[in-house]
């Protein structure tokens, strides 16, 4: 009897961590080789590759484009070629000769079967409208149509027939002698990034944890000046200084200060974590919204910080996170000022966090300083700071000496 290799989903992350198989990057019948890509598995922030265990035949597919996987769950199993080697087998896969239900033994997957190589997205928008696949051609790898495609082609079609998907809808005459209007609309379909957000958020807001936020602020004419003063230097290493990296270095200091705040809330304790890892909200544009995170922030200098938030920023832009970047956070900074928001409230935690910093824009205002015992007006640099804490496990003391701690920081930088 062939010896089997079983194809797992990696223990990479926590378990029970939610994917969704995106692709299979071989066809049963197709030949492998070890370490080659084979799947590809699409979580709310990155794209998970698994490599071939083994090199061999793609023999058995147990999971499908669109089906939800976690880690651990076998998703097929590779025929071993008789040259492989014992010893590299062993240590990348499990050699096992029983045999597993396939999911359809009635029809099974086919090198020409296409429709094994739809994204989620694509899949969904197919039963959606009556496409005809065969009119596409694919941009994807190896010819395969992606969700742009898609796209693009029945905005085509809306261009050229009022029978399109997403052309107008006939129009109905308001009253009142209103001038007749058309409108037209598009349905995109939520990827799976902004439908695990919609998910997570609103768990953490409705159903986890009761939000109360504090609000602060700030006089960031301190760091202004050390920034303009260090930029140039920062520059010559090739690194970008970015008012992120002195919240950051105030955010440890002000977690040293009050530990609590850096925790995880269970039913019968606090635990309290000595590492601050410290996830950084980055924005993707219109794609949503990643977390990379920071690790061990308390060991890190100012130079070290901003070199690592350029490092993790890049990489999120460029959608190169790996898993490893977006783990073990225990505690998250919104830097939403940055977009021009003054405030923003409450900022939503990220569970199982307890608490989010949230960092509004610098606004030139004027405030009220006491300079020989006389008022004087002044123009600063100024912005809200806010903390939003999980009530559960923090109350208004840790809260507000959190962000008295972390004002002080900023505004008492020195040169």
């Amino acid at each position: 009897m062939s010896q089997m290799v079983d194809i797992i989903v990696p223990q990479g992350e926590q378990q029970g961590t939610a994917h969704v198989l995106a692709n299979w990057l071989k066809m049963p019948g197709e030949a492998v080789s070890l370490n080659s890509p084979l799947v590809d598995l699409e979580t709310d922030k990155v794209m998970v590759e698994v490599p071939a265990p083994a090199s061999g035949i793609l023999k058995d597919v147990y999971k499908k484009p669109g089906d939800d996987v976690t880690p651990g769950t076998l998703l097929g199993r590779i025929e071993l070629n008789e040259t492989a080697h014992d010893d590299s087998v062993k240590q990348q896969g499990t050699v096992t000769s029983v045999a597993f239900e396939k999911i359809d033994n009635q029809n099974p997957v086919k090198p020409t079967d296409n429709a094994q190589l739809l994204s989620p997205a694509v899949r969904r928008l197919v039963k959606k409208y009556p496409v005809d696949l065969k009119q596409i051609q694919g941009s994807g790898k190896r010819g395969r149509v992606t969700k742009q495609d898609i796209l693009n082609y029945l905005d085509r079609a809306g261009a050229s027939t009022s029978q399109s998907p997403l052309a107008a809808e006939p129009s109905v005459q308001p009253p009142f002698n209103v001038p007749h209007q058309t409108s037209t609309s598009q349905h995109i379909p939520h990827d799976n990034m902004r439908r695990r957000i919609a998910s997570h958020m609103t768990e953490s807001l409705l159903h986890t944890a009761p939000h109360v936020t504090s609000i602060f602020e700030a006089d960031l004419s301190a760091i202004s000046r050390h920034r303009k003063q260090h930029k140039p230097i920062f520059e010559q290493q090739g690194l970008s200084l970015t008012f992120t990296a002195y919240f950051v270095f105030a955010a440890v200091q002000a977690l040293q200060l009050v530990p609590q705040i850096n925790s995880r809330f269970h039913e019968q304790s606090l635990e309290i974590f000595s590492d601050m890892n410290i996830g950084i909200g980055t924005a993707l544009d219109e794609k949503g919204l990643i977390v990379p995170v920071l690790q061990q922030a308390q060991n890190r200098n100012l130079l070290g910080i901003a070199s690592e938030l350029q490092r993790l920023t890049e990489k999120a832009r460029a959608g190169t996170l790996a898993p490893v970047d977006i783990q073990g956070g225990t505690f998250t900074l919104s830097n939403h000022g940055v977009s021009g928001s003054l405030v923003a409230t409450p900022i939503i935690i990220n569970q199982p966090q307890s608490a989010i910093l949230g960092i509004g824009k610098m606004q030139k205002r004027v405030i009220v300083k006491e300079i020989d015992g006389e008022d004087c007006l002044q123009i600063r640099p100024m912005a809200y700071i806010t903390l939003t804490i999980d009530h559960r496990a923090l109350d208004a003391y840790q809260t507000n000496r959190f962000l008295t701690r972390f004002v002080e920081v900023i505004e008492g930088w020195k040169e």
